[in-house]
This record gives C-alpha cells, sequence and structure tokens, in this order.
C-alpha cells in the first residue's frame, strides 16, 4: 500500500449502520490496495444514536489487501474541548499525532511526528475535500488532497472510479520515506472520520 503515491479512498455507505469503512485504491490504475474500517464495541456503536458522534472514541484500522494485514490504526479517546489523535504502526509504535486548533470555529488540527515535531498544517477547504498539507512555514507542500486528479490523465481516471471518491496525491519527494506516506493517509482518512463530525459539518479550514 505505502508504495503508492497517489491514493483514492471511497466510503463504503451503509444503511442502519454507525460504523465507517473505506476502500483505498491505487490512485494511478484503480488496484484495491487496502481498506480503513472503524473497530469499535457494541456499546460505543449504540451510544452513537443517542450521543454526538465527535464525544466518543474510537479506532480506526487501516489494513493492506490482499492479505489483510495491519499497516497502522487511528485512535481517538473521549472528546473534551480539543482532541488527539494516534497514529500507530503494526506493531503498536507510535508514529505521529494529529492536534485539533484549540476553540476554533471550523475546526482543523495540526500532524506532529512520533517525536512530537511539526510534521505539517491543513490549508483549504477540509471537508470538500479541497486542502493541502504543507510544512510549519508553508513553503514546501507534502500533500494534496481533492476531488479530482489534475492533467488529463486525471479526467479519465475520473471516469474509472466513482463521484464519491476522493484523492490523495503524495509530494514525489516522499516516495522513499513511508512513515510520511502513512502519516499523510492516516491525516487524510481522520479528516472525513473524525474531524468532520468535531466540526459539525463547516466546510472552510482556519489557515492558523
Amino acid at each position: 500500500m505505502l508504495e503508492c503515491n497517489t491514493f483514492a479512498i471511497t466510503e463504503h455507505k451503509k444503511i442502519f449502520s454507525s460504523v465507517q469503512s473505506y476502500e483505498i485504491k491505487n490512485g494511478e490504475n484503480g488496484e484495491p490496495v487496502g481498506a480503513a474500517t472503524e473497530n469499535i464495541s457494541g456499546l460505543t456503536q449504540a451510544l452513537r444514536w443517542v450521543m454526538s458522534k465527535q464525544l466518543l472514541p474510537t479506532l480506526v484500522e487501516v489494513r493492506e489487501k490482499p492479505d489483510d494485514s495491519l499497516v497502522f490504526t487511528l485512535r481517538r479517546g473521549w472528546y473534551l474541548f480539543r482532541s488527539r489523535v494516534e497514529v500507530r504502526d503494526a506493531q503498536g509504535q507510535l508514529i505521529g499525532t494529529f492536534k485539533s486548533k484549540f476553540l476554533t470555529i471550523s475546526g482543523g488540527f495540526h500532524v506532529y511526528d512520533k517525536d512530537d515535531n511539526y510534521f505539517a498544517n491543513v490549508k483549504g477547504k477540509m471537508f470538500g475535500f479541497n486542502y493541502k498539507f504543507l510544512t510549519e512555514d508553508g513553503k514546501v507542500e507534502l500533500g494534496e488532497v481533492s476531488k479530482k486528479l489534475g492533467g488529463l490523465a486525471g479526467l479519465a481516471k475520473e471516469m474509472f472510479f466513482s463521484a464519491d471518491n476522493y484523492y490523495l496525491k503524495v509530494n514525489p519527494e516522499l516516495a522513499e520515506q513511508p512513515l510520511a506516506k502513512m502519516l499523510l493517509l492516516a491525516a487524510t482518512l481522520a479528516v472525513d472520520i473524525i474531524y468532520k463530525s468535531e466540526s459539525k459539518g463547516s466546510s472552510d479550514l482556519l489557515g492558523e
């Protein structure tokens, strides 16, 4: 999975289910490379019908196809004012964290590596799936998320994929850095699974 530099992500729509799951494809050829699924208790699933999802903990497992091996997990505990999401590899080792921006109207978060060093900020319309991951100084684009792939080839691929897909394109300079790609893919999934609920549907991301 982490050999890919472009990922296409599609949510599986399920009626009468409070658990979210996604298919992950190679964005260049449409080949399925993995899946992301929430793994939460029956109690948490039940509570989601009577409580705001943003207040409840979640665990997301990202597994690689075809052997269903675990690649990484995202975990968030109970929400109180400001959330912290942990990304851990298959051995349970911390890879990085996401920390939501404090007391913002429209949500958003910062990405840190395992040593708590600043890795990326999010710029753009996060819930319109048109945003970028930038370094702290804003000078280097680490990845871009959009509803379409750029160029004529991207337009052709749009015909192959469903309209519900969104795409993560990783900076080519990170092609040989699987941990960096893991963080970017995890952050992209976290937007849809975690931060969308925390923002209560706002489509604008503050730029700080």
